[in-house]
């Protein structure tokens, strides 16, 4: 009987397929504190929003830590598939990944690890976890209130939606979700 090859827990499989919204979740190797400081997380942060620009992705949420992050976004309108997905975390890593190794003088070292990228194909699931995204900080115990946290989307959320989908939106249970966060982010 010929022995099947085990699927290794640690490489998710990426569908990306189809067009949708996807919830992703992109941690560093070993779960290192490589972006523990406010001016790496600022860089983290606009390095995301440029990429999704560039690739055309329309961000909904995010939240960005010392060690992973979260977004949610939809895939572009004008693609047939999600397959600019990888290409653009590629993007985002390789460039993330040279600039803090850089900072370190570290070449060469693994940055990044891996991404888990779940389609949301439930309206009750995509804003539980819109919630859970801008939440995320104080999931985490880095502030009191989500708006609180510079480098996550709750305050831009806020400001630009109504109040009744804000209101709607952190309504939403998530402590039921099965999401992959078994990080600790610090902040110095």
């Amino acid at each position: 009987m010929p022995v099947r090859k085990m699927p290794w827990p640690h490489a998710p499989t990426h569908q990306l397929e189809e067009r949708g919204t996807y919830f992703v979740t992109a941690g560093t190797y070993l779960k290192e504190h490589y972006f523990r400081e406010r001016k790496r997380l600022d860089v983290l942060q606009r390095g995301l929003l440029t990429v999704a620009h560039d690739f055309a992705w329309q961000l909904e949420a995010w939240a960005i830590f010392s060690n992973h992050y979260h977004f949610i976004a939809h895939s572009p309108e004008t693609d047939d598939s999600s397959a600019s997905f990888s290409q653009m975390l590629g993007v985002l890593h390789a460039r993330t990944g040279a600039w803090v190794n850089k900072l370190d003088k570290t070449p060469r070292r693994k940055v990044w690890h891996n991404f888990w990228e779940p389609k949301l194909i439930y309206q009750k699931s995509y804003f539980a976890r819109l919630n859970y995204v801008h939440q995320n900080p104080v999931k985490h115990g880095l502030v009191v209130v989500g708006n609180q946290y510079r480098w996550c989307s709750a305050a831009w959320f806020e400001r630009t939606t109504s109040n009744a989908m804000v209101e709607s939106v952190y309504r939403f249970k998530f402590d039921q979700l099965n999401v992959l966060d078994d990080f600790s982010p610090v902040l110095d």
